[in-house]
């Protein structure tokens, strides 16, 4: 079996939640500093001192507990190839992956010769931690969560990825904390993070900061595993936009609260829709909401598409029949996928 990344394409001109993207673009600052970059500065390879310090006062960490990637993608190749490098084509070194997940885990796993190990999440979602130190062998090399989960919104309980990295037996632990910024809190500044040398912390600037255009990620972890990573990761991954982008968005503390203030309303307004009409949804720590339309799925997927509102259809996940994923950001964005989801319920042609 083979694994890839599922890409998908949105009509032009849609309301694109879809992607977990930043519905409202990024801060005017980011568009003020990548307006002054000059001829010189496209035509040469770009310096990350500013960038790297910025991250790490933003994360609060040293500098040399980070590396930058070219968005987080980049970062879980570079961590896998860390991870299972040297895997033998006679006993494949094992990556356990926590599923429903983010496609790339196994994706990258695939392409350095590993085996994907799937552990399904238990009934209604809840995070399988037995599972998880049960499916552990010699040859476990990574084991991929995501905290927040992706696609259910989920937390994973403290205790239990505590549990998971003292039974890992020196394996790669890689936490994605894709969504971390809507939930509140990080695996960054926990002594788990701090003293582990197999735990790897994943961020993407892409979701809250609305950077995904300009692919800017990072890796944290102890000293001596990101000396290690840095030579997965090539010299000037991380192009000259996002260098200076960083900085820029980060100073911007007003504009990034306003949006986590309007993921949370816009949450709220769409777990009030879906009450009212009898939708099943899982309570989200992210910028989005998992729901299950059951047999009413392709109606409301493709009448949504009909009114120009994308969404993400999630119903091929281990455990997700008839679920589609909303991406929930700017308020009034939320309101017309609530309004355009009426009519497909309540049968207004």
């Amino acid at each position: 079996m083979t694994f890839h990344y599922e890409r998908v394409v949105a009509p032009a001109g849609g309301l694109r939640l879809h992607l977990n993207e930043n519905t409202a673009g990024c801060s005017p600052r980011v568009l003020e500093a990548l307006h002054n970059l000059n001829r010189t500065d496209i035509a040469t390879y770009p310096d990350y001192d500013g960038a790297i310090a910025a991250t790490a006062r933003r994360l609060a960490i040293a500098p040399e507990r980070l590396v930058l990637t070219n968005g987080l993608d980049d970062g879980i190749l570079a961590a896998t190839v860390w991870a299972l490098k040297g895997s033998p084509v006679t006993a494949p070194y094992e990556a356990i992956i926590v599923v429903p997940a983010f496609d790339m885990y196994a994706a990258c796993v695939d392409a350095v010769g590993g085996t994907v190990i799937q552990v399904p999440l238990r009934a209604d979602f809840a995070f399988p931690r037995s599972e998880v130190i049960d499916a552990i062998t010699p040859r476990t090399r990574a084991i991929f969560l995501t905290d927040p989960n992706n696609p259910t919104g989920l937390r994973i309980p403290r205790a239990d990825l505590e549990a998971i990295v003292a039974a890992a037996n020196g394996a790669m632990v890689f936490v994605d904390e894709a969504y971390a910024d809507f939930a509140g809190d990080s695996l960054i500044g926990n002594p788990l993070a701090e003293s582990r040398a197999n735990v790897v912390v994943g961020r993407t600037f892409a979701k809250a900061y609305g950077l995904a255009g300009l692919r800017a990620g990072a890796l944290v972890g102890t000293p001596e595993t990101m000396e290690a990573l840095r030579r997965t990761v090539p010299p000037y991954t991380l192009n000259v936009g996002a260098t200076v982008a960083l900085p820029a968005a980060f100073e911007d503390a007003a504009y990034f609260d306003w949006y986590l203030d309007q993921v949370r309303a816009s949450r709220q307004l769409l777990y009030d829709a879906l009450d009212r009409h009898g939708v099943t949804y899982w309570p989200s720590a992210a910028n989005f909401v998992l729901a299950r339309f059951g047999a009413d799925l392709d109606r409301v997927l493709s009448g949504l598409a009909a009114r120009q509102v994308i969404v993400r259809d999630r119903s091929r996940d281990p455990g997700c029949a008839g679920c589609a994923r909303i991406t929930t950001g700017v308020l009034a964005h939320t309101q017309r996928c609530v309004d355009a989801l009426k009519e497909v319920l309540c049968g207004v042609a």
